[in-house]
């Protein structure tokens, strides 16, 4: 399906996205020479284009074209996450990650027209300053020479995620991932939470050669696609990656400093005060989750029973969150369950053609399914809220603006905490607010 009959399909049928729960979202390989056929005559066209209008249309096109091959990856990236034992879809995840250095060649392409259009100052006008912005560090962080490097990674990165989803954690006569051992870390009995960090740092140890391994050649990869692009190292390269266009690395350790003067103290004085509470005379690592003797706050009921107060919680904030979260809900948009297989962690990601946030988490009955709740559906009402803006660029802001989002839904949401912490509604907001 091309993205004129996608948003053909959306104007005059209400939309492909009511129709489709994310389990029937079609995915295809995107092969990668005809596709780079596609592109190079869609590319052609932007480049010929002798007015600002048809280079517009030219814009949307090729858009267009970035959406499906986006959608398609994230599809991918996605149901690998899901379940890491899925083989059709960690094939399909070792094909992207071969391929997508390929893919941001393309867009390397595509930046560099866009910069050099003779209509620049109008499109500027009509798409904002941050696209060019954007454009500029993108063509900073890539060059076709550093391709083979980009594979290496993307295998690498992999390979760590592949790994961590692996842990089966023998703890008291059962088996857990990572994620599910996270309640025994917040037991009232010291001995547990520190069995519990035992074994967890156990499965790091026991696998620490293949952990090294991998840290290494990511340390050495990321040098060489630094130097070889012409950085002096990986930090110069890391801010263009994170799209740092208007703070340097000079900035940030002033803010580290300050963050240790003045930061760090406080901090310190609070987990003094954490040690009397639970009474501990010294605050161990296997301590530092357990913050009140008579047990942390959690909620009370199942993920089940979260996701539907959560849907009364969007229900009443406003009209807007209410229509978002029944989007999600209706459309199977999150997975949010630990269960054996599934990578580490939580994220929001966006399905373009579907016009789709999706989120993924690991609910293991700790006070953070909650933050995840609100966090990561922050994230998502954000990309929810900017999905039909037309330029792929702005569905989300960089990386730590998008945190403005998720941080203020944590806050946002307060009023409604006691749905799913009762009587342990204040306990919950002193932690919250001190994490």
């Amino acid at each position: 399906m091309t993205h004129v009959e996608y948003n053909y399909m959306v104007e005059e049928k209400g939309g492909i996205s009511n129709m489709l729960t994310f389990e029937a979202y079609e995915y295809q390989r995107p092969e990668l020479q005809s596709e780079k056929k596609k592109f190079e005559q869609l590319l052609a066209t932007f480049a010929n284009a002798e007015t600002v209008a048809a280079q517009t249309h030219a814009l949307e096109r090729i858009n267009a074209f970035r959406n499906r091959i986006s959608t398609m990856f994230n599809l991918v990236y996605i149901r690998a996450s899901i379940d890491t034992n899925d083989a059709f879809y960690q094939s399909e995840k070792d094909y992207w990650d071969e391929t997508l250095p390929s893919f941001q060649e393309m867009d390397t392409q595509f930046y560099k027209e866009l910069l050099a259009s003779p209509f620049r100052k109008e499109l500027e006008e009509i798409w904002g300053r941050q696209l060019f912005a954007i454009a500029e560090l993108e063509l900073k962080a890539f060059s076709p020479e550093v391709m083979p490097l980009l594979q290496k990674e993307n295998k690498l990165t992999s390979e760590y995620a592949e790994l961590v989803a692996s842990a089966q954690i023998a703890f008291q006569g059962k088996t857990y991932t990572l994620a599910q051992l996270g309640p025994f870390a917040q037991d009232k009995d010291r001995n547990v939470r520190k069995q519990a960090m035992e074994a967890r740092f156990g499965f790091f140890a026991g696998h620490g050669e293949k952990f090294d391994e991998i840290y290494d050649k990511l340390v050495h990869v990321r040098h060489d696609i630094a130097t070889t692009l012409g950085y002096k190292n990986f930090v110069e390269l890391g801010y263009i990656r994170m799209q740092r266009v208007d703070y340097d690395a000079d900035m940030v350790a002033a803010f580290r400093k300050q963050v240790r003067d003045h930061v760090v103290p406080i901090v310190t004085k609070f987990y003094q005060k954490q040690a009397e509470r639970i009474g501990v005379d010294e605050l161990k690592f296997y301590d530092e989750a357990f913050e009140y003797e008579n047990g942390n706050a959690v909620p009370k009921g199942s993920p089940e029973w979260i996701i539907e107060n959560g849907k009364k919680m969007y229900e009443e904030l406003s009209s807007e969150t209410n229509e978002f979260f029944h989007f999600m809900l209706d459309r199977h948009l999150m997975d949010l369950e630990a269960k054996k297989g599934k990578e580490a962690g939580g994220y929001c990601a966006f399905i373009e053609d579907y016009q789709s946030p999706f989120i993924f988490a690991n609910f293991n009955g700790t006070s953070g399914d909650v933050d995840v709740l609100t966090h990561e559906a922050g994230h998502a009402f954000q990309v929810y809220s900017s999905r039909s803006i037309g330029i792929p660029e702005y569905i989300g802001p960089t990386s730590e603006s998008a945190e403005i989002h998720s941080m203020s839904m944590e806050f946002f949401t307060w009023p409604w905490m006691e749905l799913f912490f009762q009587d342990e509604t204040e306990k919950y907001k002193y932690s919250h607010l001190l994490g």
